[in-house]
């Protein structure tokens, strides 16, 4: 399993529209996952040992934040050719399995994971109301094989201060998994 982590692009950035097919072929736009508050954009896959690793807690990200005014989504940018594991069929199967209630998008191109500058899944981008990039990193400090339980206590910290009207700490820790996918 390769260790690759995040970019930690600038905060302040803005967010990339989008226009992409869930699993069933749906379209969503950033516009329609976007919260009142903020919006969470998760880069991920269906096998990905990090993403597996932190499954449950993505679950619980997405029952209990999105009726505070968070808006979720997941994307998967992987090259589904070389692996099938992660093809939007399974896709709509992996997030039933882990109980997944935002929606999951397929980035075929590559070119909306390009230009948010993901670089590994998971990969977590926050922003503000106005879509500019509050948070980037760690969901928490727990990875596969470690002692560290799994929390969400770096990516919680920002969801919690940006529900308090508070700034979120510009101090984050990169996060890490595993490469996307690229085409060749």
């Amino acid at each position: 399993m390769a260790r690759t982590p995040s970019t930690m692009q600038k905060l302040g950035t803005a967010a990339v529209d989008f226009s992409l097919p869930d699993g069933t072929g749906a379209m969503h736009s950033l516009k329609s996952c976007q919260g009142e508050k903020a919006t969470l954009v998760i880069f991920m896959c269906n096998h990905c040992p990090f993403v597996v690793h932190v499954a449950d807690e993505l679950a619980r990200l997405g029952q209990q934040y999105p009726d505070k005014g968070i808006g979720i989504v997941a994307i998967n940018a992987n090259d589904v050719d070389n692996y099938p594991d992660d093809s939007p069929e399974k896709m709509v199967e992996t997030a039933k399995a882990w109980g997944l209630e935002f929606p999951y998008l397929y980035d075929e191109s590559q070119e909306i994971a390009k230009q948010y500058q993901a670089a590994c899944t998971p990969d977590f981008f926050l922003y503000d109301d106005q879509n500019k990039l509050i948070y980037r990193g760690q969901l928490c400090e727990s990875r596969p094989g470690s002692d560290s339980p799994v929390t969400g206590s770096d990516l919680r910290a920002a969801l919690d201060a940006v529900l308090a009207g508070e700034p979120v700490n510009e101090d984050q820790t990169p996060g890490m998994g595993c490469n996307i996918k690229w085409k060749q």
